[in-house]
């Protein structure tokens, strides 16, 4: 714009052609901004709008094999999880226990002290973890160490003659149990 024209717009003067080619052009440039930005906008908000789903039920293995344990059976689950577009697939391993009326108990390997995986010391009868010394009994209660809490239990049943479980993640270093994925 000449300075003609900016004066004559200030003053209420009738502006030519050229400024309103101009203001045309800034206005459709603005709403093809603003068409291309709703997808893009999308796209990065959906994750926050998006549920992480439900953890499917993994197979342990057969019922019958764990009807007479006497002392905890290791295994690995495989653990599917989508979480917004995001698909994770992971082994996990886990220990299966009696429960005192004798139903299957599965127990997480991970130390709610700092997370590190529990072993099974069969010849004193007793899981170790090996990061910070903390002992649990067989039935996964807390023994010593510095764990605030026991071996985490993890929600379990029986289907079509498999033991299924669904594993879950739980809050370190509190005394109560809590689940954070």
């Amino acid at each position: 714009m000449r300075t003609t024209e900016v004066a004559s717009f200030a003053e209420g003067k009738p502006a030519s052609r050229r400024s309103y080619i101009g203001w045309l052009v800034g206005l459709c440039s603005a709403g093809v901004g603003a068409v291309l930005a709703v997808p893009l906008i999308r796209f990065s908000l959906y994750p926050l709008r998006a549920n992480t789903t439900e953890v499917k039920w993994s197979d342990v293995g057969p019922a019958s094999d764990f009807a007479s344990v006497t002392s905890p059976v290791q295994r690995a689950v495989t653990v599917e999880q989508i979480d917004g577009w995001h698909k994770t697939v992971s082994e996990k391993i886990v220990y299966v226990t009696k429960k005192p009326h004798g139903q299957p108990e599965v127990l997480s390997a991970v130390c709610p002290h700092l997370g590190c995986s529990v072993q099974w010391n069969g010849s004193k009868q007793e899981f170790l973890c090996p990061c910070h010394g903390a002992v649990f009994s067989p039935d996964g209660a807390r023994v010593s160490g510095p764990t605030p809490r026991g071996m985490d239990s993890l929600e379990s049943e029986i289907q079509n003659g498999r033991l299924m479980v669904r594993y879950r993640y739980f809050r370190q270093l509190i005394p109560t149990k809590e689940i954070v994925g």
